[in-house]
């Protein structure tokens, strides 16, 4: 049986300032292991076992993170199915709905395996019998739900109450209700009563039983779901779901609007290690440790320190900690977080109270990812500022000019095509170009290795709204960035 992954990914990742941000979120990032969490999350979601096999995944994401996507996707060799553009985040309900929409006018039979792409999951042929193992569920027309194991009486996770015990099951049990968030002392009752697993937010279900779910529980949102992506256009292979009826569905989680409705679900339970990374106390759980539980990350030294995190996260940057126990110490060239590794839920309140004072830290990840590379600034003044930048081999900037601000190129690896006004010449390492302000200009990298410089900018306004755009192959308007 085929498979189709569909893998969310959305959200802000407040919990694990400073390192995810909104442009930026956690999923993106190398928290844990060699690759992201979203590529990770891929990976596990490809090839199969004996009799069940994965398709190509669908990912639902954002305008901004779109590149971002496709990018990391081709660094581990995987070419996406689809790719849904959500024109505004309206929670999970929307999202799923559409996907299955989506995949049910391909294939009436489509089965689908919904996810979030921020999760760790180690154990992937163990992950991938127990989807194997719930597709019995599927011909009697369940939804599925996959339900975690608990290790401890975790407050920060929902539960599901089985209406049988997990021990020892082959396939899947029925659920009885969903538990919201509970106190301590009640999440200690559920772990000992034996019959209570936590919600992974993890779904299986044939594309058409999810859809009749949605009109028997949700039906408010069927029309304006169906006309956005009835009216879906195709933008350099993403599919952009409409705006305008897209705006008038409802903001729900798929829990309150079909599942927690429904009588036909099910849940299979799974066993092996899983984690949604939801704080830095899990990160730190999740990292490799010393014989005194101290997990390094980057330039960080460690000296006499119990039950802490250290991570830099920049190259030039070293962190050093010095009789520290049980702390969390995230270094980043623009933001620095320490906490007691207790606190680490909340981490949050730190991103409230940076947006209260308009810190760009709170939401601005310091490296500005484009389409064709990314750009960092390293310095900026009144009327100055020194980006460093990186386009990627064959990747070329838009062909724009600014109203307010003039530039200076320094190539420092590899070897840029430049054009100014009418002008085009190959500018290489160690040499320099300058760019008046006005100026119609384009950079592109026409080589097989990366291409950076360094970009001086100077004038009466540096925002990266000051752009006039005459030609781009992203299909990107007047005003967007880069």
């Amino acid at each position: 049986m085929k498979v189709s992954p569909v893998l969310l990914c959305g959200g802000s990742g407040t919990r694990l300032w400073p390192l995810s941000r909104k442009s930026y979120p956690k999923q993106f990032v190398e928290l844990v292991g060699k690759h992201t969490l979203f590529q990770s999350s891929a990976q596990r979601l490809t090839g199969g076992i004996e009799n069940m096999s994965f398709s190509t995944p669908v990912v639902i994401t954002n305008s901004d993170f779109r590149f971002i996507v496709t990018e990391q996707l081709m660094d581990i060799g995987i070419d996406p199915k689809t790719i849904l553009i959500e024109p505004e985040g309206r929670n999970t309900a929307p999202a799923v709905l559409a996907a299955a929409l989506h995949l049910h006018s391909e294939d009436p039979d489509a089965v689908m395996l919904v996810g979030p792409s921020d999760h760790v999951v180690p154990d992937v042929t163990a992950f991938q019998a127990s989807v194997k193992a719930a597709l019995p569920a599927l011909e009697r027309g369940e939804l599925v739900t996959f339900g975690i194991t608990p290790t401890s009486p975790e407050t920060g996770y929902g539960y599901l109450e089985l209406e049988g015990s997990p021990k020892n099951a082959e396939g899947t049990i029925k659920l009885s209700r969903f538990v919201e968030k509970p106190k301590l002392e009640v999440a200690q009752a559920m772990l000992e009563q034996g019959n209570y697993l936590w919600n992974a937010g993890i779904f299986l279900f044939k594309a058409k039983d999810i859809i009749a779910a949605f009109e028997a529980h949700a039906p408010n949102l069927i029309a304006p779901v169906q006309a956005s992506v009835e009216a879906a256009e195709v933008d350099l292979g993403f599919l952009r779901l409409a705006p305008e009826p897209w705006s008038e569905a409802e903001d729900i989680s798929i829990d309150y609007a079909v599942m927690e409705r429904a009588s036909n679900l099910s849940v299979m339970p799974f066993t092996g290690y899983w984690s949604d990374l939801g704080g830095w106390d899990s990160v730190w759980r999740n990292s490799d440790q010393n014989d005194q539980g101290v997990a390094l990350s980057g330039n960080a030294t460690d000296i006499g320190c119990r039950n802490t995190l250290l991570r830099s996260e920049t190259d030039t940057q070293e962190i050093v900690g010095i009789g520290l126990e049980n702390i969390i110490a995230v270094a980043m060239n623009d933001a620095v977080l320490v906490a007691d590794m207790s606190k680490a839920q909340d981490v949050k309140h730190a991103v409230t109270a940076l947006k209260a004072k308009n810190a760009l830290q709170a939401t601005a990840f310091p490296k500005d990812h484009r389409p064709w590379g990314w750009f960092e600034s390293l310095v900026i003044g009144d009327r100055f500022q020194v980006k460093r930048i990186h386009v990627h081999p064959g990747a070329s900037l838009s062909l724009q000019s600014h109203h307010h601000r003039a530039e200076h190129w320094i190539v420092v690896e590899g070897t840029a095509r430049v054009t100014v006004d009418n002008t085009e010449q190959l500018v290489s390492e160690n040499q320099s170009i300058y760019v008046p302000l006005g100026a119609v200009h384009r950079m592109e990298n026409p080589g097989k290795v990366p291409m950076v410089l360094i970009e001086v900018q100077t004038g009466s306004y540096l925002g990266e709204d000051d752009i006039i755009r005459y030609e781009d192959v992203y299909s990107r308007g007047q005003g967007a960035k880069g």
